[in-house]
């Protein structure tokens, strides 16, 4: 029978794989609900709607994504619809599972993924499209979209990745682009109602139906032609009534969305032990090579009493003991100062500690620190000039100079703070050696300063270097890449400045990656639905968990790339190093995110002419299109309000009973 638990074909190989608890469910706060939750019409419809979502990496990592819980919580509230969530298994389990015919499972009922009505990817990275097809396959589900038939379901890809979903084009049958709050909802309502009539037409009215509404993409109802030189002509529509180009969702109310309500408390340990509130979404900063920032416009502040109310309600829910308060640059709320005073008073004397994920230069300042660091928690600083020079800071228009930097470290030392993390990117447009190699002077600056300011002798700091990969929707969506011999080049060069001058080598610590998934990662990002024929034969090849540097192979996906793009008269560098013109149609180009492409690329020429723009949240508008094109507009405070009169809750535990 659909619905059936498999949990007794699974629990007998727990025991022969690690980490069997993260195959096991049951976290406080998930849901399972009957699998014929809806019941059926007159004439025998199944009026149920059944999704399974999944993040396509370890439990570790998926289990603390706020994207899946959120979306979880959302159409669970629904009376017509169940929703449970998947995650990638490790290889040990994937082997078991095929000797013994066992299918992909979800966690929380232990039901076949295959039953449900639409099987839904979160991608918030591309190099997760191995563990995409390994999914499929576990459960049944034919690898093509044109193979599936009426009996399988809907497969749906969200995220950031699917801003560029052609690179799994064939592989999925829609991918919903933007917010996904709203969208899975018209989603389900035009599942219900197709059920409802008895699915007439069939997996191709529905996804007609889909497709025309503009909720989703429907990569099967268009067609890509290319030029004999191998760029695209075209993308263009097969079917009536699709539209040319498919918008992507945004949430303009994030109060009116206060999700999670009751947060997912893993069972095992995984890589953010914090409950998480996203105190605003999107960022107007302008940093050309954050395809976060460019992709979540217009800015939308959560208010101050809404944040102040989901952290009561999740800190009830969870039993956390730290509150993550998120969004890509959280310190830029407008009232960040009030936010931090309001709850560290409120939980002043209790265990709940309060974090911000990395925190820009120019936002950060010691009041704000302090108020983070009240209840005795005093975890190192992390910072992120991105650029080693004052020439790259300005082509990436991270407008911060190594003052600011060297007055924010000042600050932080001469507090009390004896670790900060610096994060730089190598390999970003017009970049020299020199550019990267003043990364090593800027760390020994800032030891300086900190021993300076400090009187002490036991000053840190972590340099940390990633490779930059051009993205899809930015100014630098048209640059060459940076290979990877030359990318480790300049990193060897780097650490040989740090690790040369013996006053500080001790002091800075220095982390990086080698350039090769990086350029794994430009391929998917910006390839179109050629690139797809290479990441099923790296899948066949045994390609799993891409994104970990012990299961990755850089040999495998080169030649597996040099195999199946011959034919078509391009190579990896074609899509990676090589620099694009702006008459060139680029593969997402019918997918729009908002931002005029005029806008983008004129910001790309003000990038090698280093010109600075700056935030249109307190600026005149720049005209990038998003707020005009897509109907929005910027959302930020101060709104006057105050997190108080919520009662202080000294000395309370954590999820206990507390006055409010």
């Amino acid at each position: 029978m659909p619905g059936q638990s498999r949990f007794g074909h699974l629990e007998p190989l727990l025991e022969r794989v690690g980490k069997p608890i993260q195959y096991v469910g049951g976290e406080l706060n998930s849901t399972v609900k009957d699998w014929d939750v809806a019941g059926h019409g007159p004439e025998g419809q199944d009026l149920t709607i059944r999704w399974a979502l999944m993040y396509p990496d370890a439990y570790e990592v998926g289990a603390p994504n706020q994207g899946v819980m959120i979306l979880y919580e959302v159409l669970n509230e629904r009376p017509d619809t169940l929703c449970e969530r998947s995650y990638a298994v490790w290889p040990d389990m994937e082997a078991l599972l095929r000797e013994h015919g066992v299918p992909q499972l979800t966690v929380d009922g232990h039901r076949a993924v295959a039953e449900f009505d639409l099987l839904g990817f979160s991608c918030s990275t591309e190099l997760g499209y191995t563990n995409l097809l390994t999914a499929l396959d576990l459960a049944g589900i034919p690898l093509h979209a044109a193979d599936r038939t009426d009996g399988d379901p809907l497969v749906v890809i969200g995220g950031h990745a699917s801003f560029n979903p052609e690179p799994v084009a064939d592989f999925v049958d829609l991918a919903v682009v933007g917010d996904g709050e709203e969208a899975v909802l018209e989603v389900t309502d035009l599942v219900a109602a197709w059920k409802r009539e008895g699915r007439p037409g069939g997996r191709e009215e529905i996804l007609l139906r889909l497709a025309r509404s503009g909720v989703a993409y429907v990569p099967g109802f268009y067609d890509v032609s290319y030029l004999p030189d191998g760029r695209i002509q075209r993308v263009a529509p097969n079917r009536s009534g699709v539209p040319w180009r498919v918008a992507k969702h945004t949430v303009m109310d994030l109060d009116a969305w206060p999700y999670p309500k009751q947060p997912l408390v893993p069972l095992a340990e995984t890589v953010h032990e914090r409950m998480s509130v996203e105190i605003f979404r999107g960022c107007t900063r302008g940093c050309r090579f954050c395809q976060a920032g460019m992709i979540t416009r217009p800015v939308r502040e959560r208010s101050i009493t809404g944040i102040g109310e989901m952290v009561e309600r999740g800190l009830a829910a969870t039993g956390f003991e730290e509150v993550g308060l998120l969004s890509l640059s959280s310190a830029d709320h407008s009232e960040i100062g009030d936010i931090t005073k309001g709850l560290a008073d409120r939980y002043d004397g209790s265990q709940v500690g309060l974090s911000l994920p990395s925190t820009r230069v120019d936002a950060f300042n010691i009041d704000l620190a302090n108020e983070l660091t009240r209840n005795g928690r005093r975890s190192g600083l992390t910072f992120a000039p991105e650029g080693g020079s004052e020439r790259i800071r300005r082509v990436i228009n991270k407008m911060v100079t190594e003052q600011d930097l060297i007055d924010t470290v000042a600050a932080a030392y001469g507090a009390g703070w004896r670790q900060v993390k610096l994060y730089f990117m190598c390999g970003l447009p017009t970049e020299t050696d020199e550019d990267v190699l003043q990364i090593a002077e800027v760390a020994k600056r800032v030891i300086e300063t900190g021993r300076a300011v400090s009187g002490r002798r036991d000053i840190r700091c972590t340099v940390s270097i990633g490779g930059f990969v051009p993205k899809p929707h930015t100014p630098f969506q048209w640059a060459g890449q940076l290979g990877a011999d030359a990318t480790d080049g300049r990193l060897a060069k780097l650490r040989d400045a740090v690790r040369s001058d013996r006053r500080y080598a001790a002091a800075i610590g220095f982390r990086y990656h080698d350039g090769k998934p990086g350029v794994v990662e430009g391929l998917l990002s910006r390839g179109d639905r050629r690139v797809g024929r290479v990441i099923e034969a790296v899948w066949r090849d045994g390609g799993r968990f891409d994104g970990w540097s012990e299961h990755f192979s850089y040999d495998r996906w080169m030649a597996c790339a040099e195999r199946e793009l011959s034919a078509y008269g391009v190579d990896v560098d074609w899509f990676t190093t090589r620099e694009r013109g702006h008459s060139e149609v680029l593969p997402w180009d019918h997918l729009d995110s908002g931002l005029d492409k005029d806008w983008l690329w004129q910001d790309w020429q003000d990038a090698i002419a280093e010109v600075e723009v700056e935030d249109c949240r307190w600026t005149p508008c720049f005209d990038c299109g998003v707020c005009q094109e897509l109907g929005t507009h910027i959302q930020v405070g101060p709104t006057g309000r105050t997190l108080l009169p919520l009662s202080v809750a000294r000395g309370a535990a954590p999820g206990g009973d507390t006055p409010g």
